[in-house]
């Protein structure tokens, strides 16, 4: 028991070692939290332009216009993942109670119609 006025808790001791860093794996986290952001923004991106097309508000161009340029940006963010070495299941985070941060994204062949419905 520890007397009046005295801190019970004991001092806190840093650890004896080092925390070893592999500059590699440091790299591949902090990559994979910058990817899983930018995928997670690709989505909602993805998710508002089939409201607006289902809506009517977008021309015939513009609706060609956001199609190629969500694909570019799905392509891309492949590409990183493959450079990273990280899959789509690497991006998404476990948030416990709350499930999953990034929604299911069907692929290009499991929504219906394909792509964005070209008009």
């Amino acid at each position: 028991m520890s007397a009046p006025g005295e801190d019970p808790t004991p001092p806190v001791r840093p650890p004896g070692r080092r925390i070893e860093v592999d500059r590699d794996s440091v790299e591949r986290g902090f990559a994979g939290l910058v990817l899983t952001v930018v995928e997670l923004l690709r989505q909602l991106m993805e998710r508002q332009a089939l409201r607006r097309i289902d809506v009517g508000d977008l021309t015939d161009d513009q609706v060609e216009e956001i199609g190629a340029t969500l694909m570019a940006l799905e392509e891309r963010m492949r590409e990183l993942r493959e450079h990273f070495g990280l899959s789509p299941e690497d991006l998404n985070i476990d948030l416990g109670p709350l499930g999953s941060l990034l929604p299911d994204s069907p692929g290009p062949d499991e929504r219906p119609g394909g792509r964005l419905p070209h008009h």
